[in-house]
């Protein structure tokens, strides 16, 4: 039995792919909530329209996608993170947007909206009442406890973001995030693009995160148009997804150990990272490969100084890094830092669907690539790591072995790159259509949702980091730790804000 078949439904839309979309009533609602609950679907995605409201259900068991959408009549429908707490940042996050309310939820605090936007319910098409009340942390009590803030402003260049710590001594109690101050429009900046706006803006959601947020947007304009691009588009397309992971990674790597001081591993990470980019930059003609994936295919084809920047890129690599992976293992002082530190629950990254690294360092074996792969992932050999540790330690590791299986894949795709068209012309409007999509970023699975209308514009488009479901995490990561390990644990997770503030 299918996901559907547990939800009761009046209709579904036959112009959405690649997996069904069912139009619910108040019983089919609940009793999808009733799948996520029981653990028997984990939620994808959720988000909203002015009228309606819509979830992406994952089947753990079968990889089967479905959306359910329940039309809100009333400006109103049934909470789903009263019962469901991973839904409650998304949920919040469509009243801000389309001033639609959570039935039955408790937490009626906004999360994007800082009362800067000079309306409420930008998105809602109507006027929205906003009763401006100054936000409150949710409080903690008990003898000795007193409050830390941190942020929205940190050292250096990283994004804002609030963090309220609630701390016996040094002993964190709570945290509790506040984001949004990155919050960009994107949404908002969608609707009515042409697809060449809209896949520039797609790519610049998350910067770091760039070639994965242009792949899922075109992997769904192309569901909803029901085309496929060239051979060699599709080959470019995994190569520049594993290069950006590599680049991460490596950032990542040395990033955590420069939290843990020690400053050499950063430095000798630092150079490869760089490396990857400037392999980037000499193939596609920008280090962070903005712009290239375009729906249909490729923009343009890798240059002639492409394949031999890749192959002198993974001679370095296979050469340094071994080293840098004994230097981590064997530096007591690291292991000390890392090791037990910042755990995450096996239940929780299950609960809340969390992908990525932060995911399968706490036993949870998914990877888009290979859960529901996507060309040509399907044709490449490929291991995905797992650990059950859930602490620092363990997601460095993940890493570690991210880099490992993305230079074998590289060298795979190297080896099957063939001369070809590169990009698949767009057929002209067929009326409205709906694509979703799914693309694995180095921190976990990007979602694209969107409808275009008869002239291939975007009348909606929905776009999900990883972080969503993993910044709630890090709140758990932290407890019982010391306030000076948080830098530590945070950028063990390196959640994106821009991606999750929209």
């Amino acid at each position: 039995m299918g996901l559907l078949d547990h939800i009761p439904h009046q209709s579904t839309v036959p112009a959405h792919r690649p997996w069904p979309r069912a139009v619910v009533a108040e019983e089919g609602w609940r009793a999808a909530i009733d799948q996520l609950v029981a653990g028997r679907a984990t939620l994808l995605g959720f988000w909203g329209e002015p009228a309606a409201v819509h979830m992406a259900l994952l089947d753990a068991a079968s990889a089967e996608i479905a959306v359910v959408t329940y039309e809100c009549a009333s400006g109103s429908f049934p909470s789903v993170a009263i019962d469901h707490p991973p839904a409650l940042r998304l949920e919040r996050t469509i009243h801000d947007l389309f001033g639609l309310m959570p039935l039955g939820g408790g937490d009626r605090r906004p999360w994007l909206d800082h009362d800067v936007w000079g309306q409420s319910g930008p998105l809602a098409g109507r006027s929205v009442a906003r009763a401006t009340v100054p936000y409150e942390f949710l409080p903690a009590e008990g003898e000795g406890l007193h409050q830390v803030a941190v942020g929205p402003v940190h050292a250096g260049i990283i994004e804002p973001g609030h963090f309220r710590f609630t701390a016996n001594g040094e002993h964190v109690v709570r945290l509790e995030q506040w984001l949004g101050y990155t919050h960009k429009g994107i949404e908002s900046l969608m609707q009515g693009a042409s697809l060449e706006a809209a896949a520039r803006l797609a790519c610049r959601t998350s910067g770091d995160s760039a070639v994965a947020y242009a792949y899922a947007f075109a992997l769904a304009v192309e569901a909803a148009l029901g085309i496929e691009p060239p051979r060699r588009a599709i080959f470019l397309r995994a190569l520049m997804a594993e290069l950006e992971r590599l680049a991460n990674h490596f950032g990542d790597i040395g990033a955590i150990c420069n939290d843990a001081s020690f400053a050499l591993m950063h430095a000798q990470t630092g150079v490869l990272r760089e490396r990857c980019l400037r392999a980037a930059d000499a193939a596609f003609g920008h280090r962070l490969m903005m712009d290239v994936i375009v729906p249909g295919g490729v923009a343009r084809d890798m240059s002639s100084y492409g394949i031999p920047a890749m192959q002198a890129l993974l001679a370095e690599i296979k050469k340094v890094f071994p080293r840098l992976i004994e230097l981590y293992d064997n530096t007591t002082s690291l292991q000390d830092r890392t090791v037990t530190t910042g755990i995450v629950k096996t239940e929780y990254v299950r609960q809340f669907g969390a992908g990525g690294y932060v995911g399968r360092a706490s036993g949870r074996d998914f990877d888009t690539r290979r859960a529901i792969p996507y060309a040509p992932y399907g044709a490449l050999s490929f291991d995905v790591p797992v650990l059950d540790a859930g602490d620092v330690n363990a997601r460095v590791w993940i890493r570690i072995r991210e880099v490992e299986q993305s230079v074998a894949l590289i060298a795979q795709i190297l080896d099957r790159l063939a001369p070809g068209e590169i990009r698949t012309a767009l057929p002209a409007g067929r009326g409205p259509c709906e694509g979703l999509a799914l693309a694995e970023a180095f921190r976990g699975d990007v979602l694209v949702w969107l409808r275009l209308d008869g002239e291939n514009r975007i009348e909606r488009c929905h776009l999900r980091d990883a972080s969503w479901f993993q910044w709630p995490l890090l709140e758990t990561a932290i407890e019982g730790n010391i306030i000076a390990d948080f830098p530590l644990c945070n950028k063990s997770f390196n959640c994106s804000y821009s991606g999750a503030d929209l």
